[in-house]
C-alpha cells in the first residue's frame, strides 16, 4: 500500500517530502489530485515564486526571441523560402524532443531520494496534480539554461546562415507547445483537432500512463508504437 513507510503531508512544502516515498512514490504520484488549487513546494517564498509561470508568460517571453533569431537569418541574406525551410525543420525537429523528453526523461523511473524529489519537480508534480494552472508550462529561467546548450549544438549542426532561422523555428515550436499544453487542461474544445488532442492528453493522465506522449501532435507515437489505445478496444480485449 501507497504510504506505509511514509506518508506525504499535503497541508506542508512538497518537494523535500516525496523523496521519502522510496519505491512508493511511483505509484504515489500516478493517484491525481484534481483541483485547480496550487499547492505549495517551497517554504522558501522566492524558489516557490520561480516554481510558479501564467501561461501567459510563454509568448511573451519566447516570441520577441524567436523574432530576434528568425531577424538574424534574414540580415544575414537567407532568401524568404529557405527562410521558411529552416524554420519548418526546427519545428519539425522541436516536435521529436518534446516527445523524446516526455517519455524519456519526464516519465524515468526513480525510486531513490534525490531521484524521486527531481522526478517530482520536473513532471511528477504535473502528473499528481493536473490541473495547477501555475505549473503547467515551464519556468522561463529554467528554459533559458536548456535553450543555451541547445543553441550552441544547432550553431555546430546547421551552417551558419540557416542556424538562428532553425533554432527560431524550434522555439516556436516549443512556444506552441507550452501553450496547447495549457490549452488541452483548461480549454474545452468540442470537436476537432483540439478534442482529439485533449482526449489523448487526458487518457494519458488518467488512464495509461506509459503511452500517448505526444501533446501538439500524435505522430511520434505512431511512429514509435506509443498510441493509446482505443477504450472500447480495451474493453473486448
Amino acid at each position: 500500500m501507497v504510504g506505509q513507510a511514509f506518508t506525504v503531508d499535503l497541508d506542508k512544502p512538497l518537494v523535500f517530502q516525496v523523496g521519502h516515498l522510496g519505491e512508493a512514490y511511483e505509484e504515489w504520484v500516478h493517484q491525481p489530485i484534481v483541483s485547480k488549487e496550487t499547492p505549495r513546494f517551497f517554504k522558501n517564498d522566492i524558489m516557490e515564486f520561480l516554481t510558479r509561470t501564467a501561461w501567459w508568460a510563454i509568448p511573451l517571453i519566447w516570441l520577441p526571441v524567436v523574432y530576434c533569431f528568425v531577424s538574424s537569418s534574414v540580415k544575414i541574406g537567407l532568401p524568404p523560402y529557405h527562410l521558411t525551410a529552416a524554420m519548418l525543420v526546427g519545428i519539425f525537429i522541436w516536435t521529436l524532443l518534446e516527445y523524446s523528453l516526455h517519455r524519456f526523461l519526464f516519465h524515468m523511473k526513480t525510486t531513490g531520494y534525490w531521484g524521486n524529489t527531481a522526478h517530482y519537480l520536473l513532471h511528477g508534480c504535473h502528473h499528481k496534480h493536473p490541473m495547477d494552472g501555475l505549473r503547467l508550462v515551464f519556468p522561463p529561467a529554467a528554459a533559458a539554461i536548456l535553450a543555451f546548450p541547445l543553441w550552441n549544438l544547432v550553431k555546430i549542426l546547421a551552417p551558419a546562415p540557416y542556424a538562428p532561422a532553425m533554432f527560431g523555428g524550434g522555439l516556436l515550436g516549443y512556444v506552441m507547445y507550452d501553450c496547447t499544453h495549457y490549452y488541452l487542461h483548461h480549454g474545452k474544445p468540442l470537436k476537432g483537432v483540439s478534442h482529439q488532442l485533449k482526449r489523448n492528453h487526458m487518457d494519458h493522465h488518467f488512464r495509461i500512463q506509459d503511452k500517448g506522449y505526444g501533446i501538439t501532435s500524435n505522430f511520434w507515437d505512431w511512429v514509435f508504437g506509443t498510441t493509446l489505445p482505443k477504450k472500447s478496444a480495451k474493453k473486448s480485449s
